[in-house]
């Protein structure tokens, strides 16, 4: 018979990673469902969805926790680095990494309240973006004749205001926009309000103002949406919210901020003793300045009159008089020289229009052309002559040759040394001739003989001066006068400017 064979070892069982982290997690989820954990806030990164990834860590050891979107509302402050919170939620693990971590249902403030926290972190926020900037602030009007009133018509505040403003002046125009002043939709109201007053321009400066109340009561005041209204205002604003002790972001956030309603009425129209003596310092202030100018003008008055300008105007007169006759002098003076000098220079150019005579200048030309033609011919008779004898000696020396072949020769020889020179003599004669000419037709045509030819006539006084104007001869003055053919000598009988 066969041995019976027992395997007494257990079974082990095999999980996998999945089947154990699943284990895992309904072991930690229902054991740990509603549990209270107190650490402090590190790592913290909010993610583009609206969920906030956290650390919650204490000296020893730390904790992932988790807050979803959904399970921020109604939270007055943000999570951030180094706050130390109480956290209140359930641990589960997240299955994509193997980690535990907590999911937050509910996340408070260690020490001091969630909307005292708040309250910092946007105060902190705005005063960072120059919200609260005293640049920014916009002045308050020195006596406004219209007031805005932001309130709750059944509060307290309300009858303040309205009691101060009768009663400093009771002439001013109060428009009252009723809001809710607290609880849900009160912020909402009052950024309302503040956008009718801004469009319309019918108030020269708003009150925002309630009575005292807890940090509850007066939340609306510490919303982001209102500040940022109340900076948008393009009319100034005056906040009085609580009492003396209370400020909320409004107040930050307003041009201006009084302890209570009543300080807001208040500051914002004066008394009229107040503003009658503003009025009184002002004329005074005025009075005074206008006697210092009218003594500091009456001491210019009495330095001038003991100056020695005041005290010798006569004799001041006489120097300038005396300055401008020597000016005038030496201006007669410069003139009379140019007037001079451009005498002299014109008398020379009569001098040389006078020397120069075109006739003879023509007559010279025309002598010195007659000797160049007579030499021209002298020379050709001399080379005519010359040619001759070479030709007779050459018929001498050629006379024991062939008579006939050489004198032909000799002959043709001579009749084209003959030519040549006659063509030769000729081109120089003709082109000495065109020169001629051409120079002729150019003092032609330049010579003052053509005016005259157009009956135009040059009159010269007794001395040769060519005459341009009817004052350089006196009544009975003899004038020639040279004509193309001929000159007159005439007496002056009659002068016509």
């Amino acid at each position: 018979m066969g041995q019976l064979q027992f395997n007494l070892q257990p079974e082990r069982r095999i999980f996998t990673v999945s089947d154990l982290t699943a284990r895992i997690r309904d072991l930690l989820a229902r054991n740990f469902t509603d549990i209270i954990v107190q650490g402090e806030i590190s790592n913290c990164r909010p993610a583009a969805s609206g969920h906030v990834y956290f650390t919650l860590k204490d000296d020893r050891a730390q904790i992932r926790c988790v807050l979803f979107k959904q399970q921020q509302r109604g939270m007055k402050f943000r999570p951030e680095d180094g706050l130390k919170v109480s956290v209140r939620g359930s641990i589960s693990v997240y299955e994509a990494r193997g980690e535990y971590q907590v999911y937050v249902e509910l996340l408070e403030p260690l020490g001091r309240g969630a909307l005292q926290l708040a309250f910092e972190q946007l105060k902190k926020k705005l005063e960072a973006e120059g919200l609260f900037a005293l640049a920014r602030k916009k002045p308050l009007p020195v006596l406004p004749r219209r007031i805005g009133l932001i309130t709750s018509p059944t509060g307290a505040a309300v009858r303040d205001v309205v009691h101060i403003l009768r009663r400093r002046f009771p002439n001013v125009h109060l428009t009252l926009y009723p809001v809710l002043v607290q609880g849900e939709g009160a912020a909402s109201q009052i950024i309302e309000a503040l956008g009718y007053f801004s469009r319309t321009r019918s108030a020269d400066v708003i009150l925002l103002v309630r009575g005292g109340g807890s940090i509850e009561d007066l939340w609306a005041f510490n919303e982001e949406s209102l500040a940022r209204a109340i900076a948008a205002c393009v009319i100034p604003v005056v906040s009085g919210v609580g009492h003396e002790t209370d400020f909320t972001i409004a107040d930050f956030a307003a041009d201006v901020r009084a302890s209570t309603p009543s300080a807001a009425a208040e500051l914002v129209v004066q008394t009229r003793r107040e503003f009658d003596q503003h009025v009184a310092d002002l004329l005074g202030s005025l009075d005074s300045l206008i006697h210092y100018k009218l003594l500091v003008l009456l001491r210019r008055v009495h330095e001038l009159t003991r100056g020695p300008s005041f005290r010798r105007p006569q004799d001041l007169l006489r120097q300038n008089r005396q300055r401008s006759d020597e000016m005038a002098s030496r201006l007669v003076l410069g003139l009379r020289a140019r007037v001079n000098e451009s005498h002299k220079r014109l008398t020379n150019a009569r001098v040389r229009i006078a020397r120069m005579d075109l006739r003879a200048r023509v007559a010279a030309f025309r002598k010195r052309t007659s000797e160049l033609e007579a030499r021209l011919g002298f020379d050709l008779r001399a080379r005519l002559e010359t040619s001759r004898r070479r030709y007779m000696a050459a018929h001498l020396r050629i006379a024991s040759f062939d008579f006939r072949m050489k004198m032909a020769a000799s002959h043709l020889q001579l009749e084209k040394l003959s030519h040549d020179l006659v063509s030769r003599t000729e081109r120089k004669v003709r082109l000495k001739r065109e020169s001629w000419q051409r120079v002729a037709l150019q003092l032609q045509e330049r010579s003052p003989l053509q005016l005259l030819e157009r009956g135009y006539a040059i009159a010269t006084d007794s001395a040769g001066n060519i005459l341009r104007d009817v004052d350089q001869v006196s009544l009975g003055d003899s004038v020639k006068v040279q004509l193309r053919r001929g000159r007159l000598t005439t007496e002056v009988k009659d002068k016509n400017s």
